[in-house]
């Protein structure tokens, strides 16, 4: 859990402080190395495949690699031969100074499954380094009066070899006043003091020039030199005396460079020059001369450099006093380095899987560890990832963190990720590292193509072009690349009288529809198909959509004229009594329209009449009806022309050619009038025998008239069947059409007779029976 008083949040942050096992087995003694330093790049360290026991193309699968402690590649891992190899000639004295052991410690990570395993690497020093004295050239006072056997320290080298490569030996130049002795210090080094052999005369010999030789214990042997100058003093009693003999002080990292560290202080109770202190360092390595200055007179200690907890935890300053007449004290000063929160949290990626499958189980996607180099509170870590997002974050050994899926991805919902990872110490103040990864979901085929309309709905209107493009279905999928990639075709119908394929195809990459050939509404009002979209993907997914056409009507056929009907050789008569009162109904014009809607609505129009205004045509229904009463001047024949047109555009017409005779009674036989002028007696004569003969027509044929009318209705009825049923949209028609879409029949309330003709072209005319009730409906209607 998060610590008291932390802000970060609760379910996303990991701390360094623990860290919880079961992703992986580690083995901390799996493996310890040695390697001598300055070897060439490539050299052979280590079978990794042997010692893990592993073949090499299980090491390679597994996606093997080292990663070092300090996040440089020191070593490499030969995936063919599975050889731990030095990647670069290593140094001990560069990476690791005077410690010994050397140790280099490095982590093997595997992934599938994810495993760690710890070992490390010893670096054997090598003899490359010769002993050096910080000071070539050594002065040291000694008074004339010090006791035989007396021995002075003296500076020691330094090498930056170490073990038995380090300083092992002192030698001094011949003479005979002094010698060499080795002593060990409390650090485990050797430091060479000088012994006086023989009493020395101020007065006989006042200064001594040696030179100071220093092995080590290669093989061969380094060495460095110094000369050592040796003053003989005049008689000086008393040595300078310091305060304390230990000094302790404690100084924050990244202190200025000028602060005062700590003072010494050291007195002499001699007088005179002999009283006068200075103060120096004393056997200070290069390290320290580099950060520390002192003042030789006040015994200041001031920094010259930047102090670094994390390089030098603390320093050990041996200070030496000499007043004015050559005699010295020396103390120690210990400076402890406080550690600051100065570094902020480092994030060392060892892995990294930038794009996940979608639908994908539990997935590694980075493998990390997390470093501070600071200490303590400063040093601990807190690792979190943001909220709401489906990853998870958990820790294994060494500090390695390992960032996965929590299940399955939908790539449709989300494509990418940006991941934050957060790393804050728990110092103060509080320092962060933040560092974003992208992961890209790659598409897999989940998704069938799904259509902009649940049902689609056509239209073409009929004799249209071959090849005209119709309408163009469209479909969406919302996978990508080839999975979203869409194909499109034409299902077999379900009726098998449809022929589909020669009506319509279809382009497979746009939807787009064709008509392949002219359609004609009357033959086909409409089909209907199934349209199959197809993706390419990996199972191939489809849907379909049911497609409906409809075939609009163009004003293609001309009406149809059924009665009265039209015979070239024998014209059709209507026969009018001279008593019909005006608006008696001659007769009436049925009519049909193979179109439909205002193609096939129908107006009546009398076009041409033998005597204009005695007969007159309704426009909505097609009936004629005399418009006054008749005369005995009108003439006994009339011929009427009558035309038919539809409401399309353009308007299409048929006309018809009635002939109308009027008769005194239904009894009277129709007789052509003499074409010349006949005598009157003559001609009453005539009118007597033609009335004989016209009473014994009527009679004899009356019987024979039912039988044919009887006949002819029969006759017509059954051809009006045989047209069919035009159906005609419910809408209002306009004052001067009528529909002719239903049973294209004359109305029930009228009767008709029928109409026959002779074979003699002048006598040939015969009109029966018109209308057989009362004019009372004419004038009604």
């Amino acid at each position: 859990m998060a610590p008291r008083g932390s802000r970060f949040p609760r379910q996303r942050q990991v701390l360094f402080l623990f860290l919880f096992g079961g992703l992986c087995l580690a083995d901390s003694e799996f493996g310890r190395y040695s390697v001598t330093e300055e070897m060439e790049r490539g050299s052979f360290v280590a079978n990794l495949a042997k010692d893990l026991g592993l073949g090499v193309e299980a090491l390679a699968a597994k996606r093997t690699r080292v990663v070092s402690d300090d996040n440089k590649q020191h070593l490499l891992l030969d995936s063919h031969t599975g050889d731990l190899l030095t990647n670069e000639k290593l140094d001990r004295e560069k990476l690791c100074g005077s410690t010994e052991p050397c140790m280099l410690f490095f982590q093997i990570l595997m992934d599938n499954p994810f495993q760690i395993y710890r070992a490390e690497l010893r670096i054997v020093d090598i003899n490359d380094h010769s002993p050096v004295f910080q000071d070539k050239a050594m002065i040291l006072k000694i008074p004339e009066n010090t006791a035989v056997g007396a021995a002075f320290r003296l500076q020691r080298a330094q090498d930056a070899d170490v073990g038995q490569n380090g300083i092992r030996n002192y030698t001094i130049s011949p003479n005979s006043f002094f010698h060499i002795t080795v002593r060990d210090s409390d650090e485990g080094m050797v430091y060479p003091e000088l012994v006086v052999d023989k009493a020395l005369d101020w007065e006989e010999q006042q200064e001594f020039m040696l030179t100071l030789t220093a092995f080590d214990g290669g093989s061969p042997p380094r060495s460095g030199t110094a000369v050592i100058h040796v003053v003989v003093l005049d008689i000086n009693d008393n040595a300078p005396q310091f305060s304390q003999e230990r000094y302790q002080t404690q100084t924050p990292e990244n202190s200025p460079v000028g602060l005062v560290v700590n003072q010494v202080s050291a007195e002499d109770v001699d007088s005179g020059v002999n009283a006068e202190v200075s103060y120096s360092f004393f056997d200070a390595s290069e390290d320290i001369r580099a950060t520390f200055q002192i003042n030789p007179f006040s015994g200041e200690i001031m920094l010259r450099a930047l102090l670094d907890y994390e390089l030098v935890k603390s320093y050990k300053l041996n200070i030496q006093a000499v007043d004015g007449g050559g005699l010295s004290a020396r103390c120690t000063v210990l400076v402890q380095v406080l550690d600051i929160n100065d570094n902020a949290p480092e994030l060392i990626m060892s892995s990294l899987v930038s794009e996940v499958v979608e639908n994908s189980p539990e997935t590694v996607l980075a493998v990390f560890r997390i470093n501070d180099r600071d200490s303590g509170e400063n040093g601990k870590t807190v690792c979190y990832i943001q909220e709401n997002l489906p990853f998870l974050l958990r820790p294994s050994v060494d500090n390695f963190y390992i960032l996965m899926t929590e299940g399955a991805l939908d790539r449709e919902s989300r494509a990418d990720y940006n991941i934050t990872i957060t790393v804050s110490d728990m110092g103060s103040p509080r320092l962060t590292t933040q560092h974003t990864i992208t992961v890209q979901v790659s598409d897999i085929n989940d998704n069938a193509p799904s259509f902009t309309q649940s049902s689609y709905t056509l239209s073409v209107r009929e004799n249209n072009s071959p090849a005209l493009h119709i309408g163009t279905i469209r479909a969406t999928d919302s996978d990508s690349g080839s999975n979203a990639h869409i194909t499109y075709s034409l299902l077999p119908p379900n009726d098998p009288q449809l022929a589909l394929t020669s009506l319509v195809s279809i382009n497979a990459d746009n939807g787009q529809l064709f008509a392949l050939r002219s359609l004609d509404y009357e033959a086909l009002h409409s089909f209907e198909f199934l349209v199959a979209a197809t993706d390419q993907g990996s199972p191939v997914l489809s849907s379909q959509v049911l497609v409906r056409v409809l075939v609009l009507d163009d004003n293609d056929n001309a009406p149809f004229v059924l009665y009265p009907l039209q015979n070239a050789s024998a014209p059709c008569t209507e026969l009018v009594p001279r008593a019909a009162e005006p608006g008696y109904l001659v007769t009436k014009v049925v009519a049909v329209d193979h179109d439909s809607g205002q193609n096939a609505w129908l107006s009546f129009q009398l076009l041409k009449a033998t005597e204009p205004g005695l007969f007159s045509m309704w426009a909505h229904n097609g009936e004629v009806r005399t418009t006054r009463l008749l005369s005995e001047r009108d003439a006994p024949k009339h011929r009427l022309l009558l035309l038919v047109r539809d409401n399309g555009d353009p308007q299409r017409s048929a006309s018809v050619t009635l002939h109308v005779l009027l008769v005194d009674g239904f009894s009277q036989p129709y007789l052509p009038l003499p074409e010349v002028a006949r005598d009157p007696e003559q001609e009453e004569d005539a009118l007597t025998l033609y009335l004989v003969i016209a009473l014994a027509s009527v009679s004899s044929l009356f019987l024979l008239s039912v039988l044919v009318f009887v006949g002819v209705r029969l006759c017509r009825r059954a051809r009006a069947a045989s047209l069919g049923v035009c159906s005609v949209p419910e809408v209002h028609f306009p004052g001067h059409l009528v529909d002719v879409s239903g049973t294209g029949t004359l109305s029930q309330s009228y009767q008709y007779e029928v109409c026959l003709m002779g074979g003699s072209s002048d006598t040939s005319d015969f009109k029966f029976l018109k209308p057989i009730y009362a004019d009372v409906h004419a004038h009604g209607s």
